[in-house]
């Protein structure tokens, strides 16, 4: 069966006898447990041991963000419970959806179909009712980053850079929407047919939309597929056209280019913010010591960024 020390109190949650269950590799900041209760697969979703970003949610809330995007019809894991702590950590659980996950291997041969299925998928994303999630919160984005930043407690000149050049050169905001927060391949479960459903909801939150529609666009999404700069899988232009075809927001393929450089501040300070859990003891892990490392890659891409942007 299993030795996991907290298998009884997710069978007294879930009303059901767990015959097997194993942890699923990957996962920056939450656990992915595989079950198998009563004959049917579950994903159950737990706690690590901290969070990439300050504002990230609780998993109670994360769980009220995927009920209310599966009533919207987006395409995600049928919300099965909150079950609440087991073994100290909250957790919820969820249909387990068959298909590929990993980034690399989906821009090996990404389905023909996929570019605009995830369009069609944001869109929906966007058309959550607020009152749905009244707990999702908006903010600064940049004064967010800045306290992040500050909480590395190291001086990084690339990116306190990027953050002044993003605060001089602010677009006019569009109205929020409830915003997935972390809309990129990696975070999909993929197959031959093209996106079977969406995964990671921690990060959502009321934002522009050109910030979900910009972030697959980060060159850390790409997987090594480059020259494909719509997250390694296709080109910008048709995913653009199909969403503002979808939402009627004038939105062009050039005013993503400002929600692009925050992309790579974003995703620089939660690399730095993953690497403290190592340094301080907090989570000991090879893994997270390796992203302060990747850190760098997206202080030179945003420096690249904004010397085209000249």
């Amino acid at each position: 069966m299993t030795d996991v020390p907290w298998v009884g109190e997710l069978e007294e949650r879930l009303e059901r006898r767990v015959q097997a269950m194993h942890l699923v590799p990957g996962g920056a900041s939450k656990e992915a447990w595989a079950v198998e209760a009563d004959g049917e697969r579950l994903l159950v979703r737990r706690a690590g041991g901290g969070v990439i970003h300050e504002e990230t949610l609780s998993l109670d809330h994360e769980f009220q963000v995927l009920e209310a995007a599966a009533a919207t019809g987006v395409k995600v894991p049928r919300p099965v419970a909150y079950l609440g702590e087991l073994g100290g950590r909250e957790a919820f659980a969820m249909e387990f959806v068959e298909g590929e996950t990993i980034g690399r291997r989906i821009v090996r041969e990404p389905p023909p179909a996929l570019p605009l299925q995830l369009a069609d998928e944001l869109a929906k994303i966007h058309a959550i009712p607020h009152e749905r999630v009244p707990f999702l919160g908006a903010g600064d984005i940049l004064a967010r980053f800045e306290r992040e930043l500050d909480s590395v407690g190291e001086p990084h000149p690339a990116i306190e850079y990027g953050l002044w050049w993003l605060r001089g050169h602010r677009p006019e905001p569009l109205g929020d929407v409830v915003s997935h927060g972390d809309f990129r391949i990696g975070n999909v479960v993929v197959s031959e047919r093209g996106l079977e459903s969406l995964l990671d909801w921690e990060f959502a939150h009321l934002s522009d939309p050109r910030e979900d529609l910009a972030w697959p666009l980060v060159r850390a999404w790409r997987f090594g597929a480059d020259e494909l700069r719509f997250g390694g899988i296709g080109e910008v232009e048709p995913y653009v056209e199909r969403y503002v075809e979808l939402t009627g927001h004038r939105i062009s393929v050039d005013d993503l280019y400002w929600w692009e450089v925050l992309g790579n501040v974003k995703w620089a300070i939660g690399a730095l913010t993953q690497c403290r859990r190592h340094l301080t003891g907090q989570d000991r892990s090879v893994e997270y010591a390796v992203l302060g490392r990747l850190a760098a890659e997206m202080e030179y891409e945003l420096l690249d960024l904004i010397e085209k942007a000249a």
